[in-house]
């Protein structure tokens, strides 16, 4: 396993399988009204135009190889209850809510209109900031993911690694897991993953960061005592977020993910002039086809070198 501490010591490695230099970096922290924090990581030099959010049970690092091959000036942002962002006490991470901290991140750390690219629950959530907050979002791309979709599940693989134990001696216990279940590919990659979407408690043992593990253990146990839990809020208001929502939409549809060709088609249909593009890649496309999402999204907004 890695011995440098650093949330940023893979950058280098990374940077140079893409040839590319790594770009200044910086973790953000903004506090909120309500004693929670939310966090983010500030790529490059100049004022952001591009900001990412990530998907579910991920964190910013998630966008690293994209941000990389992008090298443009970038907020990446953790959602609440992930990465180094505060954990909700009423475990709320529905779309609209996770917009709010959103909303405070960008009112906070950018001074012009963002081209918004959100993946799985980023994407709800950035169609329901486009909706709510029009004044921050000059353009969204929504990858993956369509309101029509419930993957608050998620596949029974997945579930079965989340609602597994929430806490480890090691990384490498971690790690092993993830591979056994079939996750991540070569071990140096899922050591990465691993490492950045975990942490040290006080008394040495390694727990997720993000709340869904957490809950989703709880939600197991409960069942097998035979004891009711609460169903997970469906986004039944995505597809109106998306149809209020003024500025130009496009859907990334990543040809080995959630999305089908006929969610897609309903998307297309609802939102007539949404655009659609499909990836060859899987579920997290900013780390299976990283450079193909960079010209994407690079062919958004005005280039400007880091």
């Amino acid at each position: 396993m890695a011995i440098d501490i650093s949330e940023f010591s893979y950058l280098p490695a990374q940077a140079e399988a893409l040839s590319v230099s790594v770009p200044s970096v910086e973790r953000l922290t903004l506090s909120l009204t309500d004693g929670r924090q939310v966090s983010a990581l500030r790529f490059g030099d100049g004022s952001p135009r591009i900001t990412l959010l990530h998907g579910a049970g991920l964190n910013a690092h998630t966008w690293d190889t994209t941000v990389l091959a992008l090298h443009q000036p970038v907020l990446v942002i953790d959602l609440a209850g992930h990465g180094d962002s505060s954990w909700r006490d009423d475990a709320d991470y529905t779309p609209r809510t996770l917009a709010l901290d959103v909303a405070a991140a960008l009112d906070a750390w950018t001074d012009a209109p963002q081209l918004v690219i959100g993946q799985s629950l980023g994407g709800l959530t950035g169609a329901a900031l486009a909706a709510a907050r029009p004044d921050l979002v000059a353009e969204l791309i929504v990858v993956d993911i369509t309101p029509g979709i419930d993957t608050s599940a998620g596949p029974a693989a997945l579930r079965e690694f989340y609602a597994g134990p929430t806490d480890f001696a090691t990384r490498d216990e971690l790690v092993d897991r993830a591979i056994a279940l079939g996750f991540g590919g070569a071990r140096p990659d899922t050591e990465r993953g691993v490492f950045l979407n975990t942490r040290v408690r006080q008394d040495g043992r390694i727990e997720w960061k993000h709340h869904f593990a957490h809950l989703a253990a709880q939600a197991l146990a409960a069942h097998d005592a035979g004891e009711a839990s609460a169903p997970s809020a469906l986004n039944t208001s995505g597809w109106d977020d998306l149809e209020r929502t003024s500025a130009p939409v496009t859907l990334v549809r990543a040809i080995d993910g959630f999305v089908s060709a006929a969610d897609a088609e309903d998307f297309a249909r609802r939102l007539p002039e949404a655009r659609v593009v499909a990836i060859k890649a899987t579920h997290n496309v900013q780390e299976t086809a990283p450079a193909e999402l960079a010209a994407l999204i690079a062919a958004r907004v005005p280039t400007a070198g880091m």
